[in-house]
C-alpha cells in the first residue's frame, strides 16, 4: 500500500527551507527515522528523517527546491513480503524493528541484487592529496579500463598539474568496475576516479545464497547506511588513503538562505567565506568582507584584472586557435604575478671563461665516463652554490606578512629546462656538498627526466636560486624574471670570442654574458654588483671557489 511522506513540522516557527541534498533515490529501501534529505532553513542545515519505512517509489522534490511543511516529499511502498507474513502469522508482540529484520531476510533470499546500487565491498578511489597546494590537474591519460585487475600503487591515470605530468597510483587493489574520468577532464583532489571491486567483495559474491540466508537469520541486520556515505574500504591501505584525503566541500554551509542569496548576487563563492558567528555560521557581513578582500586583491594584481577584449582577427586573414597547456597557463599566471609584485632589477656583466673552456674540454671525458656531461651549466651550479655561501641574502625569501627575512641553510639550485610542453624548473639539491662530476651526472639525468615528463612536483620544489641558460640558442643578454619565493635568478647567454685589452694589448678571450635579476626589496644594487662580479672572478679563476666558497 502506498505511503506518502510529507514534510514534518520542524519547530521554532520554521515553515520551509531549501533542499540542499537528497539522500535517497527511487528504488532505495529505507527505514523509519532514516534521514532522506538535507534541508537548509534560516537556522541551520538539518537532516529530515522519514516517519515510515519501505521502498521509495517516487521522489517529489529535487536539490534547490524550497520545501514547505506539509509538502509531499516521498512516496513509499510497504514491502509485500512483510504484509503477507503479517497476515499469515500475526505477531502482535513483535516490534517494528523485528518485522523490518524479517523483511530484509526475505529480500536477501529472494530478491536479485539491484544493478543500480553500488555492490557491497566496492571501493571508490578518490584523487589523493598531491602536495604543495596542488588542488587539481588535467587528465592526459587513463591507464586502466573497466574489467582490468589492478594492484595497490599501480598507476591509473596521468595527470598534468601546474608542476608536471605525474602518474597517480591506486591505493586499492581489485577489479575496476567503473572509471569516472576521461582524457581532457579536470580532476580535483577528493574527486572520485574509480570504483573497484576488492577481493573481499568477490569472496562475498561467491558465498552460497543459503549460507547468506542462515547468517541473516541468526544475526540481526545492521542499520542501513545513508546512500550519500561512501563504501567502507576493505583494506587498511585503502582506509589510510581515504582518511588522508581532504574532505570534499560540504554541500550545505552554515548560512541562512538570505545570506546565500546575497553571495550569489555579488559573485562570491559561499564555500570560501569564513564565518565568524556561533559554530562558524556565515553572516551577511562575512560575505561583504570577503567580497571587499577579493576586490582589493584584484586591484593590486594587474594579472587578475579583466583583459581587454580582442578584435576579430579572422577579418584580416586565416587564423587557428589552440588551447594553452596546463603548464603554459600556470607559467603565464605566475610570471605575471611575479612581474607585478616583485620590484626587479637586472644587472649585466661578462666573465672571461677562456681558461675554463680549456679546462672543461680537457676533463670532459672524466665526466662522460661517470655518465654525465661537463657542461658550463654544471660548472655554474657549483660556482653559484659557493656564491650563496658568501652572499647569504641571495639564499633567502621575504615574508611580508610578518616582515621577516627567511635565510636558508641548505643550497638547492633550480635549472630552467626547455621542453615541448613548456618551461620547467627541476631542482638539484645540496650542490655545496657535491663535486662537479657528481653535479654533471645528476644534471643530465634530471634534464632527461624532465623532457620525458617523468618529473614529479617534489623534484621542482625548494630551490634557493635558479639558473636560466639560453646560450645554446644564442643572444647576447636578457632579463630573466625572478622565480618566487626565491629572490634572484642568474641568466646565461652564449659565449663569444672578443678582443679584450690586457697588459697594453688586445687579446682574443672567450667571454660569457651573465644577467642577474634580483628582488630589490631585499638586495641592493651594490650587493647585486658584488655578487655578479664574484661569480665572474670565480669563472675566470676557479681557485676562488676553493679559497672563498
Amino acid at each position: 500500500m502506498p505511503i506518502e511522506f510529507k514534510m514534518p513540522d520542524l519547530g521554532e516557527n520554521i515553515e520551509n527551507g531549501d533542499v540542499v541534498s537528497l539522500l535517497v533515490s527511487v528504488g532505495d529501501r529505507i527505514e523509519e527515522d532514516q534521514p532522506v534529505l538535507e534541508l537548509e532553513t534560516d537556522k541551520a542545515v538539518i537532516e529530515v528523517p522519514s516517519s515510515a519505512g519501505g521502498t521509495v517509489t517516487a521522489v517529489h522534490v529535487k536539490e534547490g527546491d524550497n520545501a514547505a511543511v506539509g509538502q509531499l516529499l516521498l512516496t513509499l511502498e510497504a514491502g509485500d513480503a512483510q504484509s503477507a507474513e503479517a497476515s499469515a502469522d500475526p505477531q502482535p508482540d513483535s516490534t517494528p524493528a523485528q518485522q523490518t529484520a524479517e523483511t530484509q531476510i526475505e529480500s536477501v533470499s529472494e530478491a536479485p541484487p539491484a544493478s543500480a546500487a553500488q555492490p557491497a565491498g566496492s571501493v571508490d578511489f578518490n584523487m589523493p592529496d598531491l602536495g604543495e597546494n596542488v588542488e587539481n590537474g588535467d587528465v592526459v591519460g587513463v591507464l586502466v579500463s573497466v574489467g582490468d585487475t589492478i594492484d595497490e600503487d599501480q598507476p591509473i591515470i596521468e595527470l598534468e598539474t601546474d608542476k608536471a605530468v605525474i602518474e597517480v597510483p591506486s591505493s586499492v587493489a581489485g577489479t575496476v568496475e567503473a572509471v569516472h574520468v576521461k582524457e581532457g577532464d579536470n580532476a580535483a583532489v577528493g574527486q572520485r576516479l574509480l570504483t573497484v571491486a576488492t577481493a573481499a567483495s568477490a569472496t562475498a559474491a561467491e558465498e552460497p545464497a543459503g549460507e547468506k540466508q542462515v547468517q541473516a537469520t541468526s544475526t540481526p541486520p545492521a542499520a542501513p547506511v545513508a546512500p550519500q556515505a561512501e563504501s567502507l574500504p576493505s583494506s587498511p591501505a585503502s582506509a589510510l588513503a581515504q582518511t588522508s584525503q581532504p574532505p570534499a566541500p560540504a554541500k550545505g554551509v552554515p548560512a541562512a538562505p538570505s545570506v546565500r542569496r546575497l553571495a550569489r548576487e555579488i559573485g562570491v563563492d559561499i564555500t570560501q567565506v569564513e564565518g565568524h558567528g556561533p559554530g562558524g555560521r556565515i553572516s551577511s557581513d562575512d560575505v561583504k568582507a570577503h567580497s571587499k578582500q577579493l576586490h582589493q586583491t584584484r586591484a593590486t594584481s594587474p594579472a587578475a584584472a579583466a583583459a581587454a577584449p580582442l578584435p576579430d582577427f579572422s577579418q584580416w586573414g586565416e587564423i587557428e586557435r589552440e588551447s594553452m597547456s596546463k603548464v603554459r597557463q600556470i607559467t603565464a599566471e605566475r610570471l605575471s604575478q611575479a612581474w607585478s609584485t616583485i620590484p626587479m632589477v637586472t644587472q649585466f656583466d661578462k666573465a672571461d671563461v677562456s681558461d675554463l673552456e680549456v679546462w672543461r674540454k680537457e676533463h670532459g671525458k672524466r665526466a662522460e665516463a661517470a655518465g654525465g656531461k661537463l657542461t658550463p651549466t654544471a660548472i655554474l651550479i657549483k660556482v653559484l652554490g659557493a656564491a650563496l655561501k658568501v652572499f647569504p641574502q641571495f639564499n633567502a625569501s621575504i615574508d611580508m606578512a610578518s616582515n621577516e627575512v627567511i635565510y636558508k641553510k641548505y643550497c638547492h639550485i633550480g635549472i630552467a629546462v626547455d621542453t615541448p610542453h613548456g618551461l620547467m624548473v627541476p631542482v638539484v639539491r645540496d650542490v655545496d656538498q657535491k663535486n662537479i662530476i657528481e653535479l654533471s651526472v645528476e644534471l643530465s639525468e634530471m634534464a632527461q627526466k624532465t623532457r620525458d615528463r617523468k618529473i614529479t612536483p617534489a623534484d621542482m620544489q625548494g630551490g634557493s636560486m635558479t639558473i636560466s641558460n639560453v646560450g645554446v640558442m644564442g643572444g647576447t643578454a636578457f632579463t630573466p624574471i625572478v622565480n618566487p619565493p626565491e629572490v634572484a635568478i642568474l641568466g646565461v647567454a652564449r659565449s663569444s670570442v672578443e678582443a679584450v685589452y690586457i697588459d697594453g694589448q688586445f687579446q682574443p678571450r672567450t667571454m660569457m654574458p651573465l644577467s642577474l635579476s634580483y628582488d630589490h626589496r631585499l638586495i641592493d644594487g651594490a650587493d647585486g654588483a658584488r655578487f655578479l662580479r664574484w661569480i665572474c672572478d670565480a669563472l675566470n679563476n676557479p681557485f676562488v671557489v676553493l679559497l672563498e666558497g
